[in-house]
């Protein structure tokens, strides 16, 4: 098997093994978290109800402005400010974290950082 699929094979099972212990509820919505190599992208789902509360993305016009590259740790914690002041706007302050199969380093430990720094609890 090639190691491209190898690798994705075990951030399916990481992925799998999170997913059977998190979920959001109306109080406390999972922070999904998605990234590629050039953007990442975010969203705060309930659960219960099964819909998107907020969801922010490097691909919308409004972080474009403010980050050159989109696939950077730098455009990641500022996506994790942006999506904070969102689900604040919604009146969410706590969430929890899930991190997609991804490791928490790098862009997603920065996009969490980002969120935490605009007020959310994890």
């Amino acid at each position: 098997m090639k190691a491209s699929k190898v690798k994705q094979m075990q951030r399916w099972r990481r992925k799998r093994r999170i997913r059977k212990k998190v979920a959001g509820t109306g109080e406390r919505p999972r922070l999904t978290v998605s990234r590629a190599h050039k953007n990442i992208s975010a969203q705060i789902v309930d659960d219960d109800r099964g819909e998107t509360i907020c969801a922010v993305s490097t691909l919308n016009k409004d972080v474009r402005g403010e980050v050159a590259y989109g696939g950077n740790v730098t455009a990641a914690r500022r996506l994790g400010e942006l999506l904070a002041e969102r689900a604040k706007a919604k009146g969410i302050s706590e969430i929890v974290l899930d991190r997609n199969g991804y490791k928490y380093h790098g862009r997603v430990k920065a996009f969490a950082d980002g969120a935490r720094e605009g007020g959310l609890k994890f």
